[in-house]
């Protein structure tokens, strides 16, 4: 099993796509249905005590990034509420289990985020549940290819913004106020912001919303004591990908281009970023979108 703490090449880290790869899933898509499940550092990610007694709520916490990073946090000493749609109730059970397992508290929380009152019910839950709320990490997210703009509905137009941006408002919205001094809000950007895929014009435009929103509330959040980043990843293997986020055919290569180290990055290999910009040691980070992202430049 690799992991993030042996001197190794990062080309070969990680095995590249393969025939494998090429498989599909009604969406939002679960990771335990996945033939080749991502890695989430769920065997090798070890925690120094860089959160501890952190509160933090995690987006998209059951499968992927989210799950990553919220494995990641509980190690480091955080409590973790992770919220995730109803469909993906038994990948969050796994997460809540891991959770738990680390010494900390779980709260598992299924709703929708693009309803602005499940939003605020997520703040209210982290206040109640776990004494209050000093990291917000925005990480779940929609993305569904369409090749053509003609065939982009209105309907999944609306519900990639909603999902996207207006949850990451509603919920910055809402957890400011909780917020003490020394929080930190964390977005998730992506390398469609800089370089969209055809295929991907709605989610990539949501990705370019993203940095200019964690841009700007950053320099208004900052004399609260509050800093604001995001991180922008490259091609990552997830459920996202495999549930209509990529044409099926694309998945046998899915990263193997877009990247210059020839593979998609694993979750395991973005929560530690989500754990930098987090902790006290970024303390002078704010306002920035760091790229994680295989070796692709970035503005």
């Amino acid at each position: 099993m690799p992991d993030q703490y042996t001197m190794q090449d990062p080309t070969k880290q990680y095995p590249g796509p393969s025939e494998d790869w090429a498989q599909t899933q009604e969406g939002p898509g679960l990771e335990q249905q996945m033939p080749t499940k991502p890695d989430a550092g769920e065997e090798t990610y070890r925690g120094s005590g860089r959160l501890a007694g952190r509160k933090a709520i995690v987006t998209g916490g059951d499968s992927g990034i989210g799950r990553a990073t919220a494995i990641a946090f509980a190690r480091e000493g955080a409590d973790v509420l992770i919220v995730h749609l109803p469909e993906e109730q038994a990948d969050a059970q796994e997460v809540v289990a891991l959770i738990k397992d680390a010494g900390r508290t779980a709260v598992n929380l299924a709703g929708n985020l693009t309803d602005e009152s499940f939003c605020q019910q997520v703040v209210q839950t982290a206040v109640d549940q776990l004494g209050g709320v000093d990291i917000l990490a925005n990480i779940a997210g929609k993305q569904q290819y369409v090749e053509d703009i003609a065939d982009l509905t209105t309907e999944q137009f609306d519900e990639t913004y909603k999902t996207n941006v207006y949850a990451l408002f509603w919920l910055c919205k809402a957890a400011i106020p909780h917020m003490p001094p020394g929080s930190t809000i964390i977005n998730t950007a992506s390398l469609e912001a800089y370089q969209p895929m055809p295929i991907l014009l709605d989610y990539a435009s949501t990705k370019w919303a993203i940095n200019g929103f964690t841009k700007a509330l950053a320099q208004q959040v900052v004399k609260k004591g509050i800093r604001v980043n995001a991180v922008a990843p490259g091609p990552v293997w997830t459920p996202l990908e495999v549930s209509g986020g990529q044409p099926p055919e694309a998945l046998k290569s899915f990263g193997a281009s877009e990247s210059p180290m020839g593979r998609p990055a694993q979750p395991a290999e973005m929560a530690p970023v989500f754990v930098f910009l987090a902790s006290p040691e970024s303390s002078y980070v704010s306002g920035e979108t760091l790229a994680a992202t295989g070796g692709v430049p970035t503005p």
